[in-house]
């Protein structure tokens, strides 16, 4: 139970600004791309109170940290409103707005990265020791948000990806799936099928960003 808790004590942090600042960098991109919406919301913002959903930030973390002993971790923020239609190329766009968020992540997951290097090459100390616990965290659940949003299916940041990039007829089929997104989504989870996609692909990507900080 101690190692539990020092688990979630650990990995508060960066799952709060894994989860948050995803959602802050689609309001942002919106912002830039014509929409306004998130922004007159005021979630366009930081600070990760703006963000936080106390059932999918807090408590489902909490609670799948706790039934898999610390092994795996999903959640999600309230989601920044977006109105595609206000959006200036809104196709085009929603590309850029969808991408925004796995791009924080994957900014995130190198800051992590820098901080746990900066952490290695420190005297060990009280404070080394729980950067460095914390900075491992950041880096895996930042790839894997990334990756897992990445996933080709509405209303994943993927699937609205994958809408955007498609011929209209094609594109207006594919969206038809986001009411079935989450259903399909926690099947996928719970049979087993979702991790063995994601692990070899979150796992390559950690990998990348050790060969580049020199994390041996």
């Amino acid at each position: 139970m101690n190692a539990l808790i020092q688990t979630i004590a650990i990995a508060a942090l960066p799952v709060v600004f894994a989860i948050t600042l995803h959602e802050a960098a689609h309001g942002y991109a919106a912002r830039h791309f014509g929409d306004p919406t998130a922004w007159q919301a005021g979630r366009i913002s930081l600070n990760p109170l703006r963000h936080i959903d106390p059932v999918g930030t807090v408590l489902i973390p909490l609670l799948i940290l706790l039934f898999s002993a610390g092994s795996f971790l999903f959640g999600y923020a309230k989601p920044v409103p977006v109105n595609f239609s206000r959006l200036r190329n809104p196709k085009q766009d929603m590309f850029w707005v969808a991408l925004a968020g796995p791009a924080a992540n994957l900014f995130m997951a190198l800051v992590w990265a820098a901080l746990l290097k900066l952490a290695w090459e420190m005297p060990v100390n009280d404070f080394t020791v729980p950067l460095s616990e914390m900075s491992k965290l950041g880096v895996i659940i930042n790839c894997v948000l990334m990756v897992l949003n990445l996933l080709p299916l509405p209303p994943l940041d993927g699937g609205r990806i994958a809408v955007s990039l498609l011929p209209y007829p094609l594109a207006s089929k594919f969206a038809q799936l986001e009411r079935w997104g989450f259903p399909i989504l926690l099947l996928l989870l719970f049979t087993g099928i979702l991790g063995l996609v994601m692990s070899p692909l979150v796992q390559m990507l950690a990998g990348l960003i050790e060969t580049l900080f020199g994390l041996y």
